[in-house]
């Protein structure tokens, strides 16, 4: 798994879209989840020869990650949804205040490869994001933002031969 997290894309990246909520907004409705990770796959498979079949097919990893931020944002605080567009990949970016783990004993570090948001990735979680990595060819990270923040990253090949 270390070689696909270090295999990130070092082009540089075009911004596609940014989506800002308020926390409690956002964890108020599971439903939220659904609806952010159909815009974000829609607006992913936006340039590709067969949108709605790339579209389809990262939705299921986008909402997974999604979901992730979901059950392992603290409140209060703002979470942010971004997309970014490189010549070989497509970058899923989400950043969120954490939890206050170091109740529960976990310190996070400055950078963890898979698996690592702490206490809500248990090891059928971490199976599952090794998994999506696998199946989608993508380099997913998870990062400390700042003293009190995290970042899941997602880079998705925008080639079309998924199988």
């Amino acid at each position: 798994m270390e070689e696909q997290a270090s295999g990130f894309d070092d082009h540089p990246l075009a911004p596609m879209v940014s989506l800002e909520l308020n926390v409690a907004t956002f964890k108020s409705q599971w439903q939220f989840c659904d609806r952010i990770t159909e815009y974000l796959s829609d607006i992913l498979g936006q340039g590709h020869s067969d949108p709605a079949r790339y579209s389809n097919f990262l939705s299921v990893a986008a909402n997974e990650l999604v979901e992730l931020a979901f059950r392992s944002t603290g409140e209060p605080g703002r979470i942010s949804f971004s997309l970014y567009r490189g010549a070989t990949s497509n970058r899923l970016r989400i950043a969120f205040a954490r939890e206050d783990r170091e109740s529960n004993g976990v310190r996070p570090s400055e950078r963890q490869p898979l698996p690592g948001a702490g206490s809500d990735l248990k090891a059928d979680g971490t199976i599952m994001l090794q998994d999506l990595a696998t199946i989608f060819r993508a380099a997913i990270r998870i990062e400390q933002d700042g003293a009190d923040g995290m970042q899941i990253i997602a880079d998705f090949p925008s080639a079309e031969d998924f199988q």
